[in-house]
């Protein structure tokens, strides 16, 4: 009984993320650009162990909301976590209101080579994409990078992930938090 404790705790901790507060202050300062407002709050969704085990994507308990300025809602945000060659990096993604995506951006990148993928042109590729997209291929429907291969792999992967989770999701959101925070 012991074991299957100790293996539940791995397990959940494997999958369960948390958006570190540096990673949380870069993603804000990028949607107070990107929608041009100062002021925006965002009401975090959360889902059920459950549904969450149906969906390719990570969705903790902070890195998927609604974001609102001045009691209006303007869209969906979601940040995640990718591999690249030897570390991980972190990216935000926006919605709009019916899960198109309207911007990409790779907030942290901890890598000395493949940092390229944050570049705006490059990123670009997948605004306008949405769940019922043709699957994204790198190298084909993706524009690959000379030596960022692992990671334009990684993140057509992540948001090839993130389309289907979208899927799954969108009849589940009456899971929402009470209260923007």
């Amino acid at each position: 009984m012991k074991n299957i404790f100790i293996i539940s705790i791995i397990v959940f901790g494997l999958f369960a993320f948390k958006v570190p507060d540096s990673v949380m202050k870069r993603a804000g300062k990028e949607i107070s650009k990107f929608y041009d407002i100062d002021n925006f709050s965002k009401e975090y969704i959360e889902f059920s162990a459950e549904i969450n085990s149906e969906t390719l994507s990570n969705f903790g308990e902070d890195n998927f909301f609604k974001i609102y300025s001045e009691g209006q809602f303007i869209s969906y945000g979601y940040i995640g976590r990718a591999p690249s060659k030897t570390a991980d990096f972190d990216y935000l993604v926006l919605f709009d209101s019916d899960f198109v995506i309207t911007k990409s951006k790779v907030l942290v990148y901890r890598e000395e080579y493949g940092g390229e993928i944050g570049s705006k042109r490059w990123l670009k590729q997948f605004v306008g994409k949405f769940s019922d997209s043709p699957e994204l291929i790198a190298g084909k429907s993706i524009v690959p990078i000379s030596g960022a291969t692992i990671s334009v792999k990684s993140m057509t992967n992540a948001i090839n992930d993130l389309l289907k989770s979208i899927k799954v999701l969108q009849d589940c959101l009456l899971y929402t938090s009470p209260s923007p925070r």
